[in-house]
């Protein structure tokens, strides 16, 4: 989906429109899968309902409350813990072309690994969990010899825009680095490609 980044004042001023908010929640860790790969940092994101892959949140409205309260409360109801959004963790805000009249938001949140646990834990007993949210799923940010991993991962359907929201913040925060993010981008799209035949 095409959207343009527009700033979050411009898009608070347009009349009309729906406003969604969505959140990346990552930290750090030290843990290597099988004992060997690093795997560096903890991200994570969300089997929908429909099978799409998407970040917590959903639609807002700002008229009754900010967008960091709704989001707050958009996260109670689908990861089951209360978490408080600042306007500091906002990211971007896009205009999306598809559905018109619709603003997302994106939000990211440094977390410990420790907090990200009890996230995941409280997920699986949380009011939308088996309805509108199917689990939570960490994105693997490494690549395998066999060319497995986050490309593989960027492979599957996402939900929106949610595929560039999820590259920007990897990106902007330096998670993966350009090289090795690009690699798996190209490979990503190869196969996307290639299943499209």
């Amino acid at each position: 989906m095409e959207s343009k980044e527009i700033t979050k004042e411009q898009a608070l001023s347009l009349k009309g429109y729906k406003h969604a908010c969505h959140i990346m929640l990552y930290g750090d860790t030290d843990a290597k899968l099988f004992g060997k790969i690093p795997t560096k940092h903890i991200v994570l994101m969300q089997m929908r309902f429909d099978g799409l892959l998407g970040f917590p949140g959903g639609l807002v409205n700002p008229g009754q409350e900010s967008l960091e309260s709704g989001l707050s409360r958009e996260i109670g109801e689908e990861l089951g813990v209360a978490l408080c959004v600042s306007p500091e963790d906002h990211l971007s805000t896009q205009l999306a072309s598809s559905p018109p009249n619709l603003v997302c938001h994106f939000f990211v949140k440094k977390m410990t690994e420790e907090e990200l646990r009890e996230v995941e834990k409280a997920a699986v007993v949380a009011s939308d969990h088996g309805l509108e949210v199917m689990g939570l799923v960490r994105v693997p940010l490494f690549t395998l010899r066999n060319g497995g991993g986050l490309s593989s991962f960027l492979s599957h359907s996402f939900i929106g825009n949610s595929r560039s929201q999820l590259l920007s913040a990897l990106r902007t925060l330096g998670l993966v680095s350009h090289h090795d993010l690009e690699a798996a981008v190209t490979r990503a799209d190869k196969s996307l490609h290639s299943k499209a035949r």
